[in-house]
């Protein structure tokens, strides 16, 4: 059978008291991810049973005639309210938690009341001048509603009245009362039904959320003259990813995912800025402890002179589409097997805009209108034309990439051909002939790319020695700019910067070569990579037997390819070595050779072609062994063709990305019910918090939404033979809508209505 991963990067924008219309969506993500891993899972049986939509999504995988499905999501963006969610469902994916568990979260706490501040409660009387804008709000807001919600009004005009009557020019709600419920609400997931985490063993993870630096870090920014100047920068992006390295899959501490909610939905006027110190008082009135909080701090909040003073308000109001932390962690994701590749952000209120002139089309707006939307509605309100057309740029990159490749496959076969006998390659090979052979191809195909050598050697060249400076520059706490500049006047003072070398006399043993040998790890996983990528395609034609023992391969690389990533990071680095990097300003000879004790190249290296020589002795047919050996003793010729097209920092994926949308207006399954208009999209957003009705009534359809939109991604992912027809579709909707209407109507009592108009949609079982 044919294998396939639909990959999910999720971009989960703002919306105020819509979060709770988001919470339904994110929770189908989670429903349909939960129920792909299910169909892979080893121990399966011993899990906890399917719920609602879970079984009707597992259902729709088995169906798949030909074609063995796995949906992930592995990369997760959002701002405010969607920050919230993002965070959330980041921890169900990563840790196994439970998602279900938290709906009071929503119905319950997601209330004005609970979230009043009760020191900004004033007396019933306080502010009689503030009557009349009370009216005028009930007016503006009430108007359009019909009667069926008079119940429903008279609790939000009540809660209303109270929040206009609180402190005035102060916050009306507590930020200590929101820190409280998103740490109760995370304790809640922990303790619910647990299953293994939601991704495959060794793929990473990251999580991004938005937040505002209120009063900015000073950023020094060089220039031709003067030569430096600061300016502050409020940007910020908290990150937290989970390497795939290991089962038990950990994204981070309590503390640090309570901050990361608790600032990015700390909408300016409603809540106060977050800080870390309400976080430290509202773990500690819990018990909790937090032992990572200086290193999340000092490598979340760089430049700050105390992380724990920052005043963090809401991400929205810079960074409401989080396109760009999600797209930065693309470059380097694994390829376990074919792969479609979907942004899928969630829009709660599409297309909202300023309705335009009215019936006097020449007054111009007012004086307060202009001010408010100018600050809080167009820029949070901006299109993602930009962020479309970066993806549209990787995609191009993609398709370039695999017809350079593709094409490039009989020639370097010729050329392995010619300078070992591809004979040879159907023999086992030894640890010390794959070592003898890739030398032998490594310089064949410099001498054969002629003059592009020189251009490609230097652009390898200065990528190992720019990634070496970073690295020294964190590693040793110094200016990055001087260690830069160190580092390169070293290389090019002692000759090792020429490729030409390569050619010459010396070959494999002159000091470019020993340079590269010694420091260029990012070759080494490029091959790796591309490797897989071969596997993979001879994966797509293959018999079940043939599979199985390609997939063992793969694997098998997937376990060398680790000690090449975890080699990259600077924590695994002993004291003496972060020594020599502290003073590589002044004596970079020294860093370098503390570096390269510590990177140890040439024990991977061996390592690795021992690990090679077994795994493609398992069984795996002559042909595709020869294949195999033929992609990784070649890859040098490859390369030489695809990094100047990666260099930029685009990474080397060769899958395309498709972007999709959900939204209520790309719902149409249940369009005669209703759920086009949001009750929580009233007041500026604010009105879910008012109602619990309205709560109840936007929850559901987040789940309606979310889960016919999880079916089209699904759909749209499979061949044009395998999908389903539109009878089939639409039977497979009605399924999962009526799971979810029989699991939602014994916590839902305030919109009767609505149920009873989805029962005469939905029809009998």
């Amino acid at each position: 059978m044919q294998t396939k991963e639909l990959r999910l990067a999720l971009v989960c924008y703002g919306g105020v008291s819509l979060a709770v219309y988001m919470h339904g969506l994110t929770k189908e993500v989670w429903k349909l991810t939960r129920a792909s891993m299910r169909r892979h899972a080893p121990d399966a049986a011993d899990m906890p049973p399917a719920r609602d939509t879970e079984i009707v999504y597992q259902a729709l995988l088995d169906a798949i005639p030909g074609l063995d499905l796995r949906v992930i999501c592995d990369i997760v963006a959002g701002a405010s309210a969607g920050g919230i969610n993002g965070v959330l469902l980041a921890r169900a994916l990563v840790e196994g938690h439970d998602l279900d568990a938290i709906r009071a979260l929503w119905l319950d706490g997601a209330d004005s009341d609970v979230l009043l501040d009760p020191a900004a409660a004033s007396r019933s009387f306080s502010k009689l001048w503030a009557i009349p804008l009370v009216w005028w709000v009930r007016r503006r807001g009430l108007a359009a509603d019909d009667r069926a919600q008079v119940q429903a009004h008279a609790e939000v005009k009540r809660k209303l009245s109270r929040l206009m009557r609180s402190r005035w020019f102060k916050p009306p709600f507590s930020g200590a009362a929101f820190s409280g419920l998103l740490a109760d609400a995370f304790a809640a997931m922990a303790a619910g039904t647990r299953t293994p985490p939601l991704l495959p063993r060794l793929h990473p993870f990251d999580l991004f959320v938005t937040v505002t630096d209120y009063h900015g870090a000073p950023q020094r920014l060089r220039l031709n003259s003067p030569l430096e100047v600061t300016e502050p920068e409020h940007r910020l992006v908290l990150g937290l990813s989970c390497p795939g390295d290991g089962e038990d899959r950990h994204l981070g501490e309590t503390g640090e995912l309570v901050l990361a909610a608790r600032a990015t939905a700390s909408f300016p006027g409603a809540f106060p800025p977050a800080r870390v110190s309400e976080i430290d008082a509202v773990l500690a009135a819990r018990g909790l402890a937090w032992p990572g909080r200086a290193a999340f701090l000092a490598r979340n909040f760089p430049g700050r002179r105390d992380p724990a003073l920052v005043d963090l308000i809401d991400g929205a109001v810079l960074d409401n589409r989080p396109f760009g932390p999600a797209l930065a962690a693309l470059p380097g994701r694994p390829a376990h097997r074919e792969v479609d590749r979907r942004f899928v952000y969630l829009d709660p209120k599409p297309g909202m805009h300023d309705p335009g002139p009215g019936p006097d089309g020449d007054v111009p707006p007012g004086f307060f209108a202009t001010i408010l939307r100018s600050l809080a509605d167009i820029p949070r309100q901006q299109p993602i034309r930009d962020s479309l057309t970066a993806i549209e740029a990787i995609s191009v990159r993609a398709r370039r990439l695999r017809h350079i490749v593709i094409g490039m496959i009989p020639q370097v076969d010729l050329a392995i051909d010619a300078a070992i006998g591809m004979r040879l390659l159907l023999f086992s090979p030894t640890t010390s002939r794959l070592a003898e052979w890739r030398s032998r191809m490594n310089g064949e195909a410099a001498r054969q790319a002629g003059f592009a050598y020189g251009a490609y050697g230097r652009l390898k060249f200065a990528t190992v020695v720019e990634r070496l400076a970073d690295q020294i520059a964190k590693t040793g706490d110094i200016d990055a700019a001087r260690a830069r500049s160190a580092l390169w006047h070293h290389v090019q003072a002692a000759g090792i910067a020429e490729p030409e070398q390569t050619l010459g006399k010396a070959g494999p043993a002159s000091a470019h070569v020993l340079f590269l040998r010694q420091f260029d790890l990012d070759f080494r996983i490029r091959r790796l990579r591309f490797l897989i990528r071969r596997v993979n395609m001879a994966m797509a034609g293959a018999d079940e037997r043939t599979g199985e023992a390609l997939g063992t391969v793969k694997a098998g690389i997937y376990a060398i390819l680790g000690p090449h990533l975890a080699r990259g990071g600077i924590g695994r680095l002993d004291p003496a070595t972060r020594a020599a990097c502290a003073g590589a300003i002044g004596d970079p000879a020294a860093a370098l050779a503390a570096l390269a004790v510590a990177l140890d190249l040439k024990a991977l290296d061996d390592s690795s072609d021992a690990a090679l020589v077994a795994l493609l002795s398992t069984g795996l047919p002559r042909r595709l062994r020869r294949e195999a050996l033929a992609a990784y003793l070649g890859f040098a010729f490859f390369d030489i063709a695809i990094l100047p097209l990666i260099a930029d920092g685009g990474g080397d994926e060769l899958d395309e990305i498709k972007v999709d949308r959900v939204s209520p207006d790309d719902c149409m399954a249940l369009a005669s019910v209703g759920g086009r208009h949001l009750k929580g999209a009233q007041f500026k957003a604010f009105g879910a918090f008012f109602c619990r009705a309205y709560r109840e009534h936007d929850y559901l359809w987040g789940r309606l939404h979310g889960a016919e939109r999880m079916i089209d991604l699904v759909v749209s992912s499979l061949p044009e033979a395998a999908r389903p027809t539109g009878q089939v579709l639409a039977g497979i909707r009605r399924e999962a809508f009526r799971a979810i209407v029989t699991t939602e109507r014994p916590h839902l009592n305030g919109i009767d209505d609505i149920f009873a108009a989805l029962a005469a949609a939905l029809g009998p079982d």
